[in-house]
């Protein structure tokens, strides 16, 4: 329970003496703001023990943001940031009063369902035997719910019956993008990417093991100590990742990266910021013309989502192979063929990788061959594939610039067992790729693509590359985003020739020089 108001204010009176002792105004108005905000932490933590008090998080959240603001009065105008306490960071799936009601009356709600009758009615018709049950329950346990609590202690009973539990809530809201489960009680998810906790997430490790299971069977796979990692993917798409104990020492830990229901075109990344307007219409153009195209950038980062925005930019005539891990690119092509990847069974047998499938996709006769990602020995039959007549073949790559996305290219290929001269190596990167697109996921959660790198040969042993775009910092505004600007180098691109095949040469040129038709 939340401690009345009067209480906090009073506490409140005392702490802020103590806060004004320990830390000087001078101090306040020259620190770091979060080295200061975990001053007053410590300082909270230490008057309470002394005390014999004790606070919720959510009180304490609350009076330390008052302190902060106190502080912030104090500080420079050129050192304000915005201060986000627990509280305003977390966010509640559930009223905390729904949630201990919720966990009180469980284990009886469930003695009194005949669970495989239950898994065979539509959620409507469970919903009002579970309501009157949670009625009853409630009643005899003297538990007194409002409407809206009772409501959301049905909903949560009604998910873990036929869903997957809390994770229901979050994976109905469109805005959150990603969902991080370190444990039953350590639990985030990402929106506007900024990663935010949640309270009252899952009951205990069991109920979290038991979700994990779920997901893993419904995918035809099986997550046990023999097999304690596994790869999945969700009814929408979403794809998942899943390591239990022993690898992961404090429980069942699940990573969720959400599948978007409306994809993401290069016009909507330049509204979002994440690329200039000149900029997509040099992409489009690459695309267009053929252009074979590897997307560069850490996990995270965006680069299935810019390869799927991309991707639009195909002519509708061309046959497009799409191989992937988890299947989520959604191509808007009619001649399109998916391919997805296969685990090893349980003897370790029957494996399908990337490479087996791209292999097999060259006698598929398909003039563009998209890879959702290069990570191993699949970068030789790609790279052979750019090279001998697939060209506008699209790939992702994980690395952070497209000097080290040239380097990993390289390290794949030997590593794959590709026995040639480091000479010939780099000769067959530098005549397969043509443009390297970096994409970063920056400080302020955003996405931008930093460069937009030309490979133009190799002179001396080095492939020679030229940027075309890049993004240039120029500090942090008062809500701590990132200012900065897309530029144009204006170098007119090596592939303005192949553009003007596709009659779209003088287009890219506008572009460069920041005219658009």
């Amino acid at each position: 329970m939340t401690t009345e108001q009067s209480q906090l204010d009073a506490i409140y009176t005392s702490i802020i003496k103590v806060v004004e002792r320990r830390i000087s105004k001078e101090e306040a108005q020259n620190a770091d703001l979060a080295s200061t905000e975990l001053k007053i932490r410590k300082i909270i933590g230490e008057w309470l023990s002394l005390m014999g008090k004790t606070l919720s998080p959510e009180d304490q959240g609350i009076i330390v943001q008052r302190l902060m603001t106190d502080f912030l009065n104090l500080a420079p105008k050129t050192k304000r940031i915005q201060i986000q306490t627990d509280i305003e960071k977390a966010e509640n799936l559930v009223d905390k009063t729904s949630w201990e009601a919720y966990v009180a009356l469980y284990p009886g709600i469930m003695n009194r369902i005949d669970s495989v009758a239950a898994s065979k009615m539509k959620r409507a018709e469970l919903e009002v035997d579970v309501q009157d049950i949670t009625s009853q329950m409630a009643y005899a346990k003297k538990i007194v719910l409002t409407q809206k609590e009772k409501k959301q202690v049905v909903d949560l009973i009604l998910d873990d019956m036929l869903g997957l539990g809390p994770l229901e809530l979050v994976l109905k809201d469109p805005t959150v993008t990603e969902i991080l489960i370190n444990n039953a009680k350590n639990c985030y998810y990402e929106r506007a990417g900024k990663l935010r906790p949640v309270i009252f997430p899952f009951r205990d490790e069991s109920h979290l093991r038991n979700i994990a299971t779920r997901i893993a069977n419904n995918v035809n796979r099986r997550i046990d100590e023999k097999s304690p990692m596994v790869d999945a993917r969700l009814a929408d798409g979403s794809r998942v990742n899943i390591i239990i104990h022993p690898l992961a020492m404090d429980g069942t830990s699940i990573s969720i990266r959400k599948f978007s229901v409306k994809g993401i075109t290069l016009s909507d990344m330049v509204a979002s910021g994440s690329i200039s307007a000149a900029m997509e219409r040099v992409l489009d153009i690459a695309a267009k013309s053929r252009m074979n195209i590897m997307i560069s950038g850490g996990t995270g980062s965006g680069k299935t989502t810019l390869l799927n925005a991309l991707s639009q930019s195909i002519w509708n005539e061309e046959r497009l192979i799409t191989i992937e891990d988890s299947a989520e690119l959604k191509l808007q092509q009619p001649h399109v063929v998916r391919l997805e990847t296969r685990p090893a069974n349980l003897e370790g047998e029957g494996e399908i990788s990337i490479r087996d499938l791209v292999r097999n996709a060259l006698r598929m006769r398909p003039d563009r061959i998209i890879v959702g990602e290069c990570r191993g020995g699949e970068i030789v039959d790609m790279i052979q594939a750019m090279n001998t007549g697939h060209d506008g073949s699209m790939s992702t790559v994980h690395s952070n610039s497209p000097r080290k996305c040239l380097m990993r290219m390289e390290n794949m290929l030997t590593m794959s067992g590709f026995d040639m001269p480091e000479k010939t190596t780099r000769a067959m990167v530098a005549y397969a790729v043509n443009l390297i697109v970096q994409v970063s996921r920056m400080r302020d959660g955003h996405r931008r693509v930093t460069h937009i790198t030309e490979i133009t040969g190799v002179e001396d042993n080095n492939i020679v590359t030229q940027d075309l775009f890049v993004y240039r910092y120029q500090g942090t505004d008062s809500d701590g985003k990132l200012k900065g600007e897309f530029v144009s180098t204006k170098i007119t691109p090596n592939f303005v020739e192949r553009a003007n095949y596709y009659d779209l040469g003088d287009e890219l040129r506008l572009a460069m020089q920041g005219d658009l038709l």
